[in-house]
């Protein structure tokens, strides 16, 4: 999956499958860029309809053909989008960004200098104004937007007590970090952590190296309580943030959804516009 493979996919004006994916890739990568977002790739391939996000190397190759060729039409640099789709685990773009990164070399910094540097590479593509008439240009159009009724609806709902079922949840989590892909060495977490601005989170992770917080939705929660989760992991990752440039420290800060059933397909671009990271099915594994 690190492999770009552009040397050998071909642009995206073909029939194969993974030419017709490239056509639908191209545009939410594009949204991505325009949020400066970056997108994961078990992300794309889950919004794309993909079961496996390895079968992305040939779709993101074709990405990178199709720009090389528009770049010397163009008699421009138009920037490689492909490199906005990252590995969850790491946080690195694919091998196909070099040289302009060292995968092996980066891998030895500290949390901020790393997130520096990705953002370094990444800005070309984030500062890049003429995504839309590539899109024209290619004959593509835009990706769609959220249904802002979701939106509306979620701002009208919400408030009620914590349900028995949210504390069971919240506890379990709390006590078993593995079931979310957190190391067990966390546990416990601090559940109702009260953060410096006053938003109380449902449970925080810390360690010397990394602060992880967590927002939990259990079963009942509906998609309005869902997606208010979306952005309120949104705004408690920007609040780790600026705490953690207040203590002039290098700790890795993240923001996890841990949900109790799967997440509403209705959601998926919302979800990866935001860059939420989102572990579904978490009662799978509470056994007691």
């Amino acid at each position: 999956m690190e492999d770009w493979t552009v040397e050998i996919a071909k642009d995206m004006f073909g029939e194969s499958l993974y030419q017709q994916r490239a056509r639908a890739a191209l545009p939410l990568l594009i949204r991505q860029a325009l949020a400066r977002q970056k997108i994961t790739y078990a992300n794309l391939a889950d919004e794309l309809g993909m079961p496996n996000p390895r079968n992305l190397n040939f779709v993101l190759g074709s990405i990178g053909t199709t720009l090389v060729e528009l770049s010397k039409r163009w008699q421009e640099d138009v920037p490689p989008i492909q490199c906005i789709v990252i590995n969850q685990q790491t946080g690195l773009p694919g091998a196909g960004v070099d040289p302009m990164i060292n995968v092996s070399n980066i891998g030895k910094l500290d949390p901020r200098q790393k997130e520096a540097i990705i953002d370094s590479i990444l800005s070309r593509v984030f500062a890049y104004t003429k995504w839309p008439s590539v899109l024209a240009e290619l004959g593509l159009s835009e990706a769609s937007l959220p249904d802002l009724d979701i939106l509306r609806n979620a701002g009208r709902s919400g408030g009620a007590g914590e349900s028995e079922f949210h504390k069971s949840l919240k506890e379990y989590v709390a006590l078993h970090p593995e079931c979310i892909g957190l190391s067990n060495g966390l546990s416990p977490g601090q559940m109702e952590f009260l953060l410096p601005s006053g938003d109380v989170l449902d449970i925080l992770f810390q360690s010397v190296q990394k602060r992880i917080g967590v927002e939990i939705k259990s079963r009942i929660s509906d998609e309005a309580d869902i997606l208010r989760g979306l952005f309120q992991c949104v705004k408690y990752l920007a609040i780790l943030r600026a705490w953690r440039t207040f203590e002039g420290a290098s700790y890795e800060v993240a923001v996890i959804l841990a949900i109790d059933g799967s997440f509403p397909k209705s959601l998926i671009s919302i979800r990866n516009l935001f860059g939420v990271h989102v572990v579904e099915g978490v009662c799978a594994n509470q056994n007691g």
